[in-house]
């Protein structure tokens, strides 16, 4: 039986986000002690994904007030504090790329936050960040929110007409 394919190194940097995020918010360490121990040196013979990982850890823990006010109205019946803590942490990361990472497509941020759902999360976290992140992404695009350059950018709303 063959091994499974190792992640991209970008999916690697997430998943790393995700575990330095879980670390942040459980141990409320500061985030220069949680890059020093968990983000640095899981990349350090690799400049260009360390500053990739730097820059999403330090945004993501930025905005993640933020990011919640965003989950917040998608989630019908449901307190923040009930979601997993992967789940929101994976929705933090993938929200965003959404609004600060201007390079990402959004269609690489949506498959990427699926594929860290499957990995971190339970049977029904893919389809519930799924969710979230279409409805959020439709807010963001419809308030005109969404900033993106760069190849392989598709728009997948229609705005009518031939």
């Amino acid at each position: 039986m063959s091994q499974p394919p190792r992640p991209s190194k970008r999916r690697q940097v997430r998943e790393r986000v995700l575990q330095a995020l879980y670390a942040f918010e459980a141990s409320g360490d500061s985030v220069d002690h949680v890059l020093a121990t968990v983000v640095r040196p899981a990349f350090e013979d690799d400049r260009t994904y360390l500053r990739f990982a730097e820059r999403l850890f330090l945004k993501t823990a930025d905005a993640r007030h933020e990011c919640d006010v965003l989950i917040d109205r998608h989630v019908e019946n449901w307190d923040l504090s009930r979601i997993a803590r992967t789940d929101r942490f994976v929705l933090w990361i993938a929200i965003t790329e959404l609004l600060y990472f201007e390079d990402i497509p959004p269609k690489v941020t949506l498959n990427e936050a699926l594929e860290v759902a499957r990995a971190f999360g339970t049977d029904k976290s893919a389809s519930f960040v799924n969710g979230i992140l279409d409805a959020v992404l439709r807010e963001l695009r419809e308030a005109g929110r969404l900033k993106k350059s760069g190849r392989g950018l598709v728009e997948t709303t229609n705005k009518g007409g031939p």
